[in-house]
């Protein structure tokens, strides 16, 4: 069936209609601060301490936008007899926004969860050159990050949460253990040393006795008397 002619327009002017009949509603930004979508894309967190720098993030992405700088450190042995070992210290973490395009590829191949999208978007600069963000700044967008959604009813508990509270159960358990033993060996001591107090206050009261007991009697005569042969 040929269209109608003129049916396109038609269409158009009854969106113009139902349009012009809404209430307009502008939006007072600044004044009044936008509600974002859970999931917003504004920037990239950093939190620096799950970060191994293992350069996941930098050799993944397409804009190379990504800049790491790092070193080696060496770990002292953790018991005697052990060796040494090394780990990589993190010195410089900067993400280039001017070419980052948003694509949240380095948060997804992250192993261990180092980087989250934050809704923060004021960020706009007057020379392209700062628009490349160092890890100070990253790590503040950090305290942006919304809470991850919550889980559904009847969905499995997370391994890394069930590995963290078995690993909490059993330092708690070794703590009350190592209590216990510090009181029992506190109640041992204590009482060792009231039998030990007990024991020379016997024999302190003894020696008294007998000292008392085998003194000389200084109404009796010590030399010889008169009339005696």
């Amino acid at each position: 069936m040929a269209p109608v002619p003129g049916s396109g327009l038609a269409k158009g002017l009854a969106v113009t209609l139902r349009t012009m009949t809404k209430k307009t509603v502008t939006a007072q930004y600044p004044d009044v601060q936008p509600e974002l979508p859970p999931r917003s894309r504004g920037v990239i967190g950093l939190f620096e301490e799950n970060c191994t720098v293992c350069m996941l993030c930098a050799r993944e992405c397409p804009d190379w936008c990504i800049y790491i700088d790092s070193h080696k450190e060496t770990v002292p042995a953790a018991a005697p007899g052990g060796r040494e070992r090394s780990r990589n210290v993190l010195d410089r973490f900067a993400i280039d926004f001017s070419l980052c395009m948003y694509c949240g590829i380095c948060i997804e191949v992250c192993p261990f969860d180092a980087l989250f999208w934050s809704p923060e978007f004021e960020y706009a600069e007057t020379d392209i050159h700062e628009l490349t963000h160092e890890r100070d700044k990253l790590r503040e967008w950090m305290w942006t990050v919304p809470a991850p959604p919550a889980l559904d009813a009847g969905a499995e508990e997370p391994k890394e949460l069930a590995a963290a509270r078995k690993t909490a159960d059993k330092l708690t358990a070794e703590a009350e253990k190592l209590a216990a033993q510090a009181a029992e060996a506190a109640q041992a001591e204590k009482l060792a040393t009231e039998a030990t107090e007990a024991t020379e206050a016997t024999e302190a009261t003894e020696a008294t006795g007998t000292t008392r007991t085998t003194a000389p009697d200084p109404s009796e005569p010590t030399g010889p008397q008169d009339g005696d042969a």
